[in-house]
């Protein structure tokens, strides 16, 4: 059976994975999910993650969760864009998560990016989902 909403899932994993204070996760792998991975590290709320082939065509993604003083980085991952209900938003409509502590992902024109980027390119596009 296929799956419906695959990056919500890998978000789930995620979040089930810190609340269960594990230090990886793993998750199947895609291009989309990758990218969002990417986003997140270079934004300090994973530590890395690594793609492996476990079959010839199924590849999976390691997920190293982050901590800080045993608490989660991550305290809230939400998905905003579900595959029923596409979010878009223009770069000046794109409300600020947390007066700024937090971080929305997009998926523009320009590939996905956080909302910091894509104020600095001047590009909006769909929002994926919110950290905080």
């Amino acid at each position: 059976m296929s799956m419906t909403d695959p990056l919500g899932d890998m978000l789930t994993r995620i979040r089930n994975g810190q609340r269960a204070h594990k230090s990886t996760v793993v998750a199947p792998a895609s291009k989309l999910r990758s990218n969002v991975l990417e986003v997140l590290k270079r934004e300090g709320f994973i530590r890395g993650y690594s793609q492996a082939e476990i079959r010839p065509g199924i590849n999976e993604i390691t997920i190293e969760l982050k901590y800080h003083e045993g608490d989660p980085v991550i305290r809230e991952i939400n998905r905003v864009s579900t595959p029923g209900r596409r979010v878009y938003s223009n770069i000046k409509d794109l409300n600020r998560v947390y007066n700024g502590l937090g971080i929305s992902i997009l998926s523009t024109p320009r590939g996905v990016m956080s909302d910091a980027e894509a104020r600095d390119a001047n590009v909006g596009g769909e929002v994926l989902c919110q950290i905080f």
